[in-house]
């Protein structure tokens, strides 16, 4: 199992995700966007705008999300 915060899946706050792969904690943290923007929580919201402006290029979200699974591949393993 790898951990990521939400901030450093480009969100706004310090939460603990964990999953064995990428894909599992980008579906975490989607899972966790969504409940956020339900709750229209504000500084969610903000970091969901940024990502917005991001995917608008798709070149620079492919750069991004390569980016976030190096990151994730480089973490080391927690029980």
């Amino acid at each position: 199992m790898k951990k990521m915060t939400c901030q450093q899946l480009g969100g706004a706050c310090s939460i603990i995700f964990s999953a064995n792969t990428f894909e599992e904690i980008a579906a975490l943290s989607k899972e966790h966007g969504i409940e956020m923007f339900q709750q229209q929580d504000a500084a969610h919201l903000q970091a969901m705008g940024k990502m917005q402006q991001l995917m608008q290029s798709p070149e620079a979200m492919q750069a991004w999300f390569n980016n976030k699974q190096k990151e994730f591949d480089a973490l080391p393993e927690n029980d």
